[in-house]
């Protein structure tokens, strides 16, 4: 009897997509494992601590990769609203007393023993097949308000209960993807600008809310006049990207990896990578992320039906939203935040949920 779940694509897929997520994944477990082992080994008593379970994540990632592959895009569809609604339950179960883990002043997962999960890491694919499916069926609902408006709320309510974890970093990210889907939908520039004007007027006004995010916007200005408080970490990523110089160090060379950078295998194990692998290598890695963008961005436009247009382009606008972000803030082109760089950095959530994402983005391909 056929698996009505799963069917074989009517034609081959985008290859290259899949090999280079699945090589991106493996080359941040040998990233991971250089920026942490001494951290590994001196917290934990074991330098692979960190990598052991990031290879884990990379082999459910992997699965989960290829059986996305394999599920027909439209399947999806009737997933909109329970993902959503199961997105904001988890989001909201963050809160719970018992079930919430804090780490450093944020309380960002859900734990059950020794697993935790970042519920906002499928938050953000969530609101992307949301808006995908309700801009589909309802076509040309983006050039109007009341059109919108089931999109707007569900992205606002994800952003409310994401930046009272703390979470600015993802709270930005998915404004952006709520702002950059409606406009991929079509939608006027009055539409447009109702959304664009609020989300502008907010991000002032979420950063002088929080005593902690002026402190970090004040190092950000001028991170050497508090260099051993707010301004600490950029300047350790700076030395590391100003010591990697053309060439870099060497692989396993780093010197900033040893306490002296904070969250160097995860969100700054960029400038680990600049340290040891130099300008060079960071264009190399940044070429491969545009080859990752580019085909994502060919494969919408190549799409035939709306929703799978919408699909991929919000897929690939989450990828290519962390990715600026993240090499923006460890640069000190904007503010400090923490934010992952997907397929690389230290966490099983995002690994997995981005490489289940570009199985997707690879059945839409295999299908039009």
């Amino acid at each position: 009897m056929k698996n009505k779940l799963f069917e074989k694509p009517k034609k081959a897929g985008d290859v290259p997509l899949l090999v280079c997520v699945a090589g991106m994944a493996v080359f941040g477990c040998v990233m991971i494992y250089s920026a942490s082992s001494y951290v590994g080994r001196v917290q934990y008593g074991d330098e692979f601590y960190f990598v052991n379970k990031q290879i884990i994540g990379a082999v459910i990632g992997l699965v989960a990769m290829a059986a996305m592959a394999f599920i027909p895009y439209k399947k999806l569809i009737p997933l909109k609203i329970p993902l959503a609604a199961l997105s904001l339950v988890l989001l909201v179960l963050v809160f719970v007393p018992g079930v919430g883990v804090t780490n450093y002043g944020a309380t960002r997962w859900i734990g059950f023993g020794s697993f935790t999960i970042q519920p906002s890491e499928i938050a953000k694919y969530a609101f992307v097949l949301f808006a995908a499916a309700h801009f589909s069926k309802h076509y040309g609902a983006s050039r109007t308000i009341k059109g919108v408006a089931p999109v707007l709320i569900l992205g606002i309510a994800m952003c409310v209960l994401i930046i009272i974890e703390p979470n600015m970093s993802i709270t930005m990210c998915v404004g952006l993807l709520m702002l950059a889907m409606v406009f991929s939908s079509g939608t006027n520039i009055k539409t447009f600008a109702f959304m664009l004007v609020p989300c502008i007027i907010a991000v002032p006004v979420l950063i002088a809310l929080e005593p902690y995010r002026l402190q970090r916007l004040s190092a950000f200005i001028d991170p050497w006049a508090s260099p051993r408080d707010e301004g600490y970490q950029l300047i350790q990523s700076l030395y590391a990207l100003g010591n990697g110089g053309w060439f870099g160090v060497g692989l396993f060379n780093s010197t900033q990896k040893y306490r002296f950078l904070p969250f160097a295998e995860s969100d700054f194990i960029l400038s680990v990578m600049g340290e040891e692998l130099g300008f060079v290598g960071l264009v190399v890695f940044f070429a491969v992320c545009l080859f990752i963008i580019w085909r994502g961005i060919a494969i919408a436009r190549r799409c035939r039906d709306p929703f799978g247009f919408l699909l991929a382009a919000g897929i690939t606008l989450v990828y290519g939203i962390q990715v600026i972000v993240n090499a923006f803030v460890v640069s000190g082109s904007i503010p400090p935040t923490g934010l992952p760089l997907p397929l690389v950095s230290s966490g099983n959530t995002s690994l997995i949920i981005t490489m289940a994402s570009m199985g997707v983005l690879y059945n839409v391909s295999a299908n039009n």
